[in-house]
């Protein structure tokens, strides 16, 4: 499909990241996954969650402030979400590219890096 191959394109030659990789196509799809859930919880609940509360509060009702007040029943998620590496996704609300972040640190686990080892966020794509 020539939109996803200008996709890949696009995140290869601006973040450094190898988008045919399967590892990174599964960040991809895992942060849009997170993202629906982020977004569903807003709706929800008014707000998105905080960096404090984390994806956690996807999972189950924060009590730290400020608490949900129409929590789904089940949760937005099953349970935390770990990157291709093992790695748990991270979560910034403010975020400092978007409203919320999402990301991976990629293979490695640290910020920054390239090819595997880059991070990989939802502001990519």
């Amino acid at each position: 499909d020539d939109t996803l191959m200008a996709r890949s394109d696009y995140i290869e030659s601006n973040y450094g990241v190898d988008a045919g990789d399967t590892n990174t196509t599964a960040v991809q799809i895992d942060i849009g996954w997170i993202n629906i859930a982020v977004r569903q919880y807003r709706l929800d609940n008014y707000i998105a969650p905080t960096t404090e509360q984390g994806l956690a509060a996807l999972i189950t009702p924060s009590e730290v402030e400020p608490l949900p007040r129409n929590f789904k029943e089940g949760g937005y998620l099953k349970e935390t979400p770990f990157d291709p590496w093992g790695n748990p996704y991270q979560y910034a609300s403010p975020g400092s590219e978007r409203d919320f972040d999402i990301w991976s640190w990629g293979a490695d686990g640290k910020k920054g890096g390239t090819g595997e080892a880059a991070d990989i966020g939802n502001w990519m794509f």
